[in-house]
């Protein structure tokens, strides 16, 4: 899952620079996440739950580092749901104001916790996804792949069946949408 977000994320990162011209990739891509998203966030929550419930091989494996768990995880968790909440709310309602503002404040807090807690876990995730790939027979393979593409499937149709919702961010061109993006004087 983590890979599948890594690839749709440097997508969506990719339209910011020119939102004007990649709008509509960015909604697009920005609701066809929200199925990854939210499985992302439902397995560190079932992990989290399996960890202090003290289920065997979830506490074997141990608790991350301090700085990770007590600050990283916490902040990463509360941005990642205000961005997407704040871009749905955005999609939903197009405006200028609090709400654009603090769509983009959270993306920044959001990046810089998701920097640290992608160069803190890609060695691990890469070892994992490679064993997965390799091994014939890895614990959960076909359960983990097929959530996976579930969730990619589910970010996919919810993304279709919400575009209509961006006419008003599109529909008048590019400078209307740059202008709905930049902070107000």
């Amino acid at each position: 899952m983590g890979l599948a977000l890594l690839i749709g994320l440097a997508i969506e990162g990719a339209t910011i620079p020119l939102i004007g011209r990649f709008l509509s990739v960015h909604i697009f891509v920005g609701m066809l996440l929200l199925g990854p998203v939210m499985l992302k966030l439902g397995s560190t929550g079932y992990r989290f739950v399996r960890y202090y419930s003290g289920s065997r091989p979830y506490v074997k494996l141990g608790p991350p580092a301090p700085f990770m768990r007590f600050l990283v995880a916490p902040v990463l968790i509360a941005s990642t749901i205000t961005l997407f909440a704040t871009g749905v709310l955005l999609l939903v309602e197009p405006q200028r104001g609090p709400l654009l503002l603090l769509h983009k404040a959270s993306f920044i807090v959001w990046f810089g916790a998701t920097a640290i807690h992608v160069l803190s876990y890609t060695l691990r995730a890469l070892r994992n996804v490679v064993t997965d790939l390799v091994a014939r027979r890895s614990p959960g393979r076909s359960y983990r792949l097929g959530l996976t593409i579930f969730a990619v499937l589910a970010g996919l149709v919810l993304a279709a069946a919400t575009y209509h919702l961006a006419g008003p961010w599109l529909h008048h061109g590019p400078r209307f949408a740059a202008t709905l993006l930049q902070p107000d004087h």
